[in-house]
């Protein structure tokens, strides 16, 4: 048997569902404004803050740097030979002259090095002047045998004549004219022989003795850098200046290329500085910069630019335009003010703490009744020790807050009090 099955009554009429839906749409978009309203807003003391107008006027644009005097160039002290250090003929603070001794070194292994050369160029002189010797014996020796020579030739060539003449008169036998006729020929080829043995012997000597006297130069040539050498034991200023700097104690062992000091030219002098890799792009040879010393101003311009960075920094070093201070010394300090580009107007707020947090993409900005500051995108450029340029999202004439952020988190609004 069928049953039939009885509709349920729903709990909330079905004509009312849409009126509550959208309460409750309502409702949740009044609460996500009070919260967002609650998020977004801060109290903060007015007296506190730093707050600054928002101006139009000449930018200068340069950057503040803090520089130390050095002397215009440092030569290192490096010895060519190591050794013992046996004196030390200055002391730091010295002044020296270009060739004056700064220290002595000794090295017995050298000493060692320059006796087996000099005795090793006396073996070679002796051995040069016996073969000389044995050479000039050779050829008095083949000399005489071709005086010999000629003298058999000539004696050979008569008899040999004479017995022509016998022959062709029938008064001797044809043996006795043939052996002669063999005989000068015999002793023509021989005489031909020692000829050309005297002329290669001659070339051979001349070759051997300019080999030996090669090598003979070379060797004289080799004791003279081993005496240079002991020289070099003599560590020498290369400049005129001052010896700032000269580690080393008696006793010591020094070895070729250590460094062991420095010595200052003070001709005349140079100002290094460091300065943030942000400008790196932007520092070049030539530019100007300016310094004040008891009132008077000091011109610089930009010498070298070091391309190393290191701690986000990087090195450069000016020298003097015109005058230095009467007093300059090695060391000091000074302010310097690096021109960067020319003055023109700008849009320009004052420093402060703000841009650490920002990054100068934002600002709070305070409205006419200086009773709440809003929160403002811009766009910063150019700064200098005291301003910073913006490209947008302020006009002159408004005020802005350039203290510290780091309270304010995210908050849009701040309510000034």
């Amino acid at each position: 048997m069928d049953i039939k099955i009885e509709k349920k009554k729903s709990i909330i009429p079905r004509k009312y569902i849409p009126y509550i839906a959208g309460s409750i749409v309502l409702i949740g978009a009044l609460l996500w404004l009070g919260l967002s309203n609650f998020s977004t807003t801060l109290k903060v003391e007015k007296r506190g803050l730093s707050i600054d107008d928002v101006k139009k006027e000449q930018f200068n644009d340069y950057v503040r740097l803090d520089g130390q005097v050095a002397p215009i160039s440092v030569v290192q002290i490096s010895p060519e030979e190591g050794g013992i250090v046996m004196e030390k003929v200055v002391d730091e603070g010295a002044q020296v002259k270009k060739g004056d001794v700064i220290v002595k070194l000794s090295n017995s292994s050298l000493d060692l090095q320059i006796l087996n050369a000099e005795s090793e160029l006396a073996e070679k002189q002796n051995l040069l002047r016996n073969t000389q010797i044995s050479m000039e014996q050779d050829r008095l020796n083949n000399k005489n045998e071709k005086l010999q020579l000629d003298m058999d030739i000539v004696r050979k060539r008569r008899t040999y004549q004479q017995q022509a003449k016998l022959y062709k008169e029938q008064l001797n036998s044809k043996e006795e004219y043939i052996q002669a006729k063999e005989d000068y020929e015999l002793a023509v080829k021989k005489h031909s022989l020692i000829v050309r043995r005297l002329s290669q012997d001659s070339l051979y000597r001349r070759t051997q003795v300019s080999q030996m006297s090669e090598n003979l130069d070379n060797m004289r040539r080799n004791v003279l850098l081993v005496r240079q050498r002991k020289e070099h034991l003599n560590i020498r200023s290369l400049i005129n200046g001052e010896v700032g700097l000269l580690d080393v104690e008696l006793g010591e062992n020094i070895t070729p290329g250590q460094k062991i000091g420095q010595i200052n030219d003070m001709s005349d002098f140079k100002v290094e500085a460091t300065i943030d890799e942000h400008y790196i792009d932007r520092i070049r040879q030539g530019l100007a910069a300016t310094f004040e010393r008891e009132g008077k101003t000091y011109g610089l311009r930009v010498r070298k630019v070091y391309p190393e960075v290191r701690d986000g920094k990087f090195k450069i070093d000016f020298v003097f335009t015109g005058t230095r201070p009467n007093n300059i010394r090695t060391g000091q300090t000074y302010y310097i003010d690096l021109q960067l580009g020319q003055s023109e107007p700008a849009v320009i707020i004052p420093k402060g703490t703000f841009f650490s947090v920002t990054g100068g993409n934002w600002i709070f900005v305070v409205d006419k009744s200086g009773k709440k500051a809003y929160r403002r995108k811009i766009r910063i450029g150019r700064q200098n020790p005291e301003y910073y340029e913006v490209l947008e999202g302020l006009q002159p004439g408004e005020k802005v807050i350039t203290s510290g952020y780091e309270a304010y988190k995210d908050n849009e609004i701040l309510i000034l009090q």
